[in-house]
């Protein structure tokens, strides 16, 4: 069996592996025999090769997916559960290593990579508990009637992941559906494909029998493969609005539950009496963890009021932050062009920077950078202050009252989160209570839901029902079976019964 050991331990560049298809057990090359490289961000090299897989592809997955199904779904609830328990302990012992390699492809810091594996670990750690959480509900509803309702597979599912969370993202989905009694096709990002390997090679070790799960390594003929075919049940996405739309619109006419993650434009509303060092160090690392490269980023703090004083100490902590190490890449060249962009247009239509990162680089990584960025006197208007740039730059729009602040919020037609730092409790309730988002913090910058609690925003931010983590996501790659049953004929039947 191919050696997947990754042995890079700092941030120095590192070959590695190519990057094949997992289909029914057995890591092979696309059909067409295509790949394409997977660039290291820090570094801009080659740190290997992934399959570049069409519709055929996709097609011998779902085969090998749909072979593996009976057996799958017969096997009990609990003993699924098992490998879920022997997946949370091989990831717990190999956290440094699927860390740097999670860096190498990603671009992170090592702590924000470890930091995801460690919320992917806890995913897995939810699915270790469906047994005792997923249990059907039962009543006698009448004399000698039982009502019943047990939740059961929906049969092949698909999941179609970013590049910015490779290892986590998968894990949002994976544990609720194998737990469930599904049998699973995963795309990964073709920028990276290694935490998905990966998973795969661990499922295989904890005991997965071949062919619950399947990756397939590709692009848009992928992706609308999975859309189209038949015999997937479900499917989930995270990524763009515009690809999320598509994705929903494509899968649901082909007959599937579909349920797609979108983008994000968060605000951060920041009022007059919030607490300054609080405030101001939790604005900067929502902004600038992960890049900015997150759809949970602050991509624009409403300035409530007399707040400079909370801007000046955010202006000095994002100058004093070391490119390389507090941040890390950006994921590809094309993504550095758009982000300076958007920075380029916003100076020319008048807001000023207060701390530029474009141009940066650090020494000894020719990588894909841009640094800390922080934009004051953006509007609303601007395409810095409505657009989703998906990098490190904050835009600061200054209003007078907390309603201006809100209606702001709100008029941007994503909802995935919003939050307000304040010290006064009213005030916090008012701005949560009238939000326009499906995730709302009160002094946190990235107010991401942890388990057992769902993920996943309003509005343009998502296309589907539910939430992709937790029970509600569970109940999506699951079907309420209701059984109702009577054994004996009543005495003193009612017309209930």
């Amino acid at each position: 069996m191919t050696d997947f050991t990754f042995s890079a331990r700092s941030y120095d560049f590192t070959k590695y592996v190519d990057c094949l298809n997992w289909i029914g057990g057995e890591w092979t090359p696309a059909q067409s025999g295509e790949t394409i490289a997977v660039l290291n961000p820090r570094h801009g090299k080659e740190m290997g090769r992934v399959a570049w897989s069409d519709g055929a592809d996709v097609r011998r997955a779902v085969e090998a997916a749909k072979a593996a199904l009976p057996a799958w779904r017969a096997t009990p609830l609990k003993e699924r559960a098992q490998v879920l328990y022997r997946v949370k302990r091989i990831m717990e012992e190999r956290l440094d290593e699927l860390s740097w390699l999670l860096d190498h492809e990603n671009g992170k810091t090592i702590a924000q990579a470890r930091g995801e594996v460690l919320k992917g670990i806890e995913c897995v750690e939810y699915g270790c508990s469906l047994p005792n959480i997923a249990q059907g509900e039962q009543l006698d509803v009448s004399r000698g009637i039982n009502c019943a309702v047990t939740h059961e597979p929906v049969g092949v599912c698909a999941g179609i992941v970013p590049f910015n969370f490779p290892t986590m993202v998968p894990l949002w989905m994976l544990p609720q559906a194998l737990a469930a009694g599904n049998t699973f096709v995963l795309k990964p990002s073709e920028q990276t494909p290694y935490g998905a390997m990966r998973l795969a090679e661990i499922f295989k070790e904890a005991g997965l029998p071949d062919g619950v799960l399947n990756i397939v390594n590709g692009g848009k003929e992928a992706v609308e493969a999975l859309c189209d075919d038949p015999t997937i049940a479900a499917l989930a996405f995270v990524g763009s609005t515009k690809v999320a739309r598509l994705v929903y619109e494509r899968g649901s006419k082909s007959g599937k539950k579909v349920l797609a993650l979108g983008g994000a434009k968060n605000h951060l509303v920041v009022l007059p009496d919030a607490e300054p060092t609080l405030t101001s160090e939790t604005v900067v690392a929502s902004s600038y963890g992960c890049a900015g490269q997150r759809c949970m980023a602050a991509s624009v703090m409403l300035a409530v009021g007399d707040v400079q004083h909370i801007i000046e100490r955010m202006v000095r902590i994002a100058s004093e932050m070391k490119l390389g190490e507090d941040m890390g890449a950006i994921i590809n060249p094309q993504s550095v062009e758009r982000i300076t962009r958007y920075i380029d247009e916003a100076e020319k239509r008048g807001a000023k920077v207060l701390v530029d990162g474009r141009g940066a680089t650090v020494e000894g990584q020719p990588g894909n950078w841009v640094g800390p960025t922080i934009l004051d006197g953006v509007t609303p208007e601007m395409p810095a202050g409505c657009d989703e740039i998906f990098g490190p730059v904050l835009s600061i729009i200054r209003v007078d009252t907390l309603d201006e602040a809100i209606a702001i919020e709100n008029a941007n037609p994503y909802g995935n989160a919003a939050a307000v730092f304040t010290t006064n409790g009213g005030a916090a309730r008012y701005a949560i209570e009238r939000f326009e988002a499906g995730m709302c913090g009160v002094n946190i910058g990235v107010p991401v839901p942890r388990e057992p609690f769902g993920f996943g925003g309003w509005n343009d931010s998502k296309f589907g029902n539910g939430d992709m983590t937790g029970y509600d996501g569970f109940r999506f790659w699951t079907r309420p079976r209701k059984v109702t049953s009577r054994w004996e004929v009543a005495k003193d039947a009612t017309w209930m019964s």
